[in-house]
């Protein structure tokens, strides 16, 4: 199984980790550490040195609370880097709900729209659709102002499986194929921590929307509930989630600690038998 990413093809046979790289003041994960473009910048290239496969870059905080940023200042946030990365060695995604800049970071040379509410605003099928761009579709119950007030669901696996089965052919009918669609069941997005534990534990069954499955557990609040830790020192948490992630099906992690989790998941891959990828400088090489 291939996901094709703008220019790239990415085999999915194991698993991609995708580094995250905040251009926002008001991240929960690192509270504005990167804001800076120049900082992102030198951040996502200590990303790839680590063993990224991916990048995201995010302009706008969909933290619980969070309030809507801009157009402008969203795109202030987000050019100016993905110009700097998009011609690099890995993909650059751009996470935005945002129509017309999905258009704009498509141009600018963008392999993914990342969009927290599935290619659901008015015209946001149409932006993605004519490009070779891949596209993640995530569930979100409400949204990000509210989303964590009351969240309720009878069966949480089912409703967001077969939510995002619906965004899945939605985006195919409007013309994105299957191998350029990720689907991510939105850990944390209108979630309680049980809500969010059921879908860690039943990943396997969005297997049958039969396109690529990301996991974005990395330093959420979750994590915080169940260790008691503030969110940057919620390393090995992740680390663990993203693990368990992997084991129940998915195929793509979304973390901010890259070496960590590439660690973790070479000790695996070593266990399950599966081929290690080419070493990238900052990645361990083979030592005896």
């Amino acid at each position: 199984m291939f996901l094709q990413c703008g220019r790239f093809r990415l085999d999915l046979s194991r698993p991609l980790v995708m580094g995250v790289v905040n251009v926002t003041p008001d991240s929960f994960s690192d509270g504005g550490l990167h804001a800076d473009a120049g900082a992102a910048i030198a951040h996502a290239r200590r990303l790839i040195d680590e063993g990224a496969d991916l990048l995201d870059i995010g302009g706008e905080s969909t933290r619980p609370g969070a309030a809507p940023v801009a157009l402008d200042e969203e795109r202030r946030r987000v050019l100016p880097v993905l110009e700097a990365l998009a011609g690099g060695p890995v993909p650059v995604s751009v996470d935005t709900r945002k129509t017309e800049l999905m258009r704009e970071v498509i141009e600018a040379g963008a392999a993914m729209v990342n969009d927290v509410t599935a290619l659901s605003a008015a015209g946001a099928l149409e932006a993605v659709a004519p490009s070779t761009a891949a596209v993640c579709l995530m569930h979100m119950q409400g949204d990000p102002g509210t989303m964590q007030a009351d969240p309720r669901y009878e069966d949480v696996v089912r409703e967001v499986r077969d939510y995002l089965a619906g965004r899945v052919a939605a985006a195919t009918a409007a013309g994105i194929s299957a191998d350029r669609i990720v689907a991510d069941p939105g850990f944390g997005f209108g979630k309680t921590l049980e809500h969010n534990l059921a879908l860690l534990r039943g990943l396997s069954e969005f297997r049958m929307l039969n396109v690529a499955l990301m996991a974005g557990v990395s330093r959420k609040a979750m994590l915080g509930r169940l260790t008691g830790r503030e969110p940057q020192d919620r390393v090995h948490a992740s680390v663990a989630a993203a693990l368990l992630a992997v084991a129940n099906g998915a195929q793509i992690v979304r973390v901010h600690d890259v070496a960590a989790t590439r660690d973790a998941l070479a000790v695996w891959q070593a266990v399950k038998g599966v081929d290690q990828p080419p070493t990238r400088r900052g990645r361990p090489g083979n030592h005896s």
